[in-house]
């Protein structure tokens, strides 16, 4: 009997619900990025404003959820540690990243299973970007 289950092949993007939620969430977590003095290290590493680094940031995650890929089409290969690499980015501001990231998917109601899902990969990514130790 066929699976007729889809969920396994919709997409991250699909399943957080698109362009509109995707953008809420950029804003959602940069706003608490400018916001929370709990932050104020990776907030640093932004210019300001930082529109130009909410755009990008929304058009990275669009591709690397699944979604349309307006990074690479609009920029080429995302490169994303050379892209990096001028910062300096260890355990605490990739922690940083991450805490404000799983406040954004709590401040806009993710359900737990998607927001693990998520911070399992952001957790990944958020740490190979680590270029000192501490």
């Amino acid at each position: 009997m066929p699976d007729t289950d889809n969920t396994q092949e919709r997409t991250l993007y699909e399943i957080i619900g698109g362009e509109s939620r995707l953008r809420e969430l950029v804003d959602r977590f940069y706003d608490i990025m400018q916001l929370e003095a709990d932050f104020a290290g990776i907030h640093a590493m932004h210019p300001v404003p930082n529109d130009s680094s909410r755009e990008k940031l929304f058009m990275f995650l669009s591709g690397w959820m699944g979604g349309p890929n307006l990074f690479i089409e609009k920029y080429g290969h995302p490169m994303l540690r050379a892209r990096h690499l001028p910062f300096a980015i260890g355990t605490s501001e990739r922690d940083q990243w991450l805490r404000a990231m799983a406040m954004a998917l709590e401040d806009l109601g993710y359900d737990y299973d998607l927001r693990l899902r998520l911070m399992t990969a952001f957790f990944q990514t958020a740490d190979w970007m680590r270029n000192r130790p501490h």
